[in-house]
């Protein structure tokens, strides 16, 4: 079985964020047993399955996403991955639509090589930050501003510091961060100066699925992109994940939908002896 590794939302090499990328010759997937073992031994923050459909399905693929640790609802980084290997490889052309747990999700590539995708755009519910969220603060070490829930595909907390050294130095308790009862904690912060090429920072911590930093999270935009559009006044805005790795994703929000675009690399082409 060919399996790939896909550095995403960068345009270089060992930056962004990395997936495992297995396109199966099947017409279903493998038991979930098998899928969860195959994502721990790459063990990186997803790798993708994929399955083409039968001409006339509701999609052209089949696609599920699993951590280290287990099957994930949504996940734009291996998204964008899977429709890097499909154009490149040839096995895809144009939009490319995929059936997954968070409904039907597309992916374009343009002229330039960048990729965008089509996701639901997250629903944001405000939370008391004086009662709901003390311990996350405690647990981050840093002053929330404002804190909010995200659904429905994403169970994370969206949680606003005071600027972008905040979100750069933060260095959680990640065992305490594990314990709020949702799948990760996006903290975020408008960018010190938009000229440098974005317009809001973030980090993404996610223990209880085992991944302790994200390096560039595409589902957290999908909160972000509507977050940061209601303050800044605009509907198109890029963002930096500010991880160790680090990467630009290019949001647009659309209503309903939010469009999350970004470019790809391959740095791993091999085979699957197991």
């Amino acid at each position: 079985m060919r399996i790939r590794i896909v550095d995403a939302f960068t345009d270089r090499p060992f930056a962004g964020n990395p997936a495992g990328v297995l396109l199966l010759d099947t017409d279903a997937f493998p038991d979930d047993d098998r899928l969860q073992r195959i994502a721990s031994e790459v063990n990186l923050s997803e790798t993708a399955f994929a399955h083409p459909l039968p001409e006339g399905a509701e999609a052209d693929w089949a696609l599920r996403w699993f951590t280290p640790a287990t099957e994930a609802p949504m996940c734009g980084h291996a998204t964008l991955a899977t429709a890097h290997v499909l154009r490149t490889t040839g096995a895809a052309r144009g939009t490319i639509r995929f059936t997954t747990l968070s409904g039907v999700l597309s992916a374009t590539a343009e002229d330039s090589g960048m990729i965008t995708l089509d996701f639901p755009t997250a629903e944001l519910a405000t939370l008391d930050v004086s009662q709901g969220v003390a311990g996350v603060a405690d647990a981050l070490g840093a002053r929330i501003l404002s804190a909010h829930h995200t659904s429905p595909y994403i169970d994370d907390l969206l949680l606003e510091v005071a600027d972008e050294t905040a979100v750069r130095t933060l260095s959680p308790d990640l065992a305490a961060l594990a314990r709020t009862g949702h799948r990760g904690c996006i903290v975020t912060a408008a960018a010190e100066d938009p000229a440098r090429g974005y317009d809001f920072v973030s980090r993404v911590f996610a223990p209880a699925v085992g991944i302790d930093e994200d390096p560039v999270t595409g589902s957290a935009h999908t909160a972000l992109a509507p977050f940061w559009s209601a303050r800044l006044g605009r509907a198109d805005l890029t963002g930096l994940q500010a991880s160790a790795r680090g990467g630009l994703v290019r949001t647009a929000l659309r209503g309903d939908r939010t469009l999350l675009t970004g470019a790809a690399v391959t740095v791993v082409d091999g085979e699957l002896l197991a």
